[in-house]
């Protein structure tokens, strides 16, 4: 018997009918599909200030970074799916990612959001670089944390036509690779689970 991955999902962006948050709804049917249990989350809810460290001096880690890094080790894997900012991730993933890497304790006991856990990066862009520099940011930050992140990768080109109306991805290609993408973080949720039970 398998254990079952439970798998964080999130896109880098908040607009509404974002491509980021489409490709991010693929990829939790899917996931969902290869039988894995599916968290969905949006960062909209878990607003947080800019990281200034004279605001964390002052005040402390926000509740909202805790309360992510706590989603962050209740999972075996993380899948973001982010847009393209003037060629790179926007500022809220950044910021997010920056706070919750702030925490390594929780009321006194050792907590590790990021440490050997599994990761998957989609992106997607209006034109046809498909958010690439934006994943190979992400890539690189998520590989600096000590975020274990996979090799597939999905990126969605051309955001304004690569959905139909049913919100799936018009291409077979981008399928078969979200398919491929979904099947690498599930393998590697299970190798490598370090999960918290909350």
């Amino acid at each position: 018997m398998h254990m079952i991955p439970k798998i964080l999902v999130f896109a880098g962006s908040i607009r509404s009918g974002a491509y980021s948050g489409k490709t991010a709804d693929i990829a939790q049917h899917e996931l969902a599909k290869q039988g894995a249990d599916v968290t969905r989350i949006s960062l909209a809810d878990y607003p947080l200030p800019i990281m200034d460290e004279d605001l964390e001096a002052e005040k402390g880690i926000p509740e909202n970074a805790y309360k992510l890094a706590r989603l962050f080790a209740a999972h075996d894997a993380v899948l973001i799916c982010t847009p393209e900012y003037n060629g790179s991730m926007p500022p809220l993933l950044k910021n997010t990612i920056d706070w919750v890497s702030r925490i390594s304790q929780d009321g006194g006991k050792p907590l590790k959001p990021y440490s050997g856990r599994a990761v998957g990066i989609c992106s997607s862009s209006d034109g046809h670089f498909a958010g690439i520099r934006s994943a190979n940011h992400l890539r690189a930050v998520l590989a600096h944390i000590q975020m274990e992140v996979i090799a597939p990768q999905v990126s969605v080109p051309n955001g304004a036509e690569a959905f139909d109306e049913d919100g799936n991805f018009v291409a077979e290609r981008l399928s078969k690779g979200m398919q491929r993408l979904c099947r690498s973080l599930i393998e590697h949720a299970r190798l490598l689970s370090t999960r918290v039970e909350i």
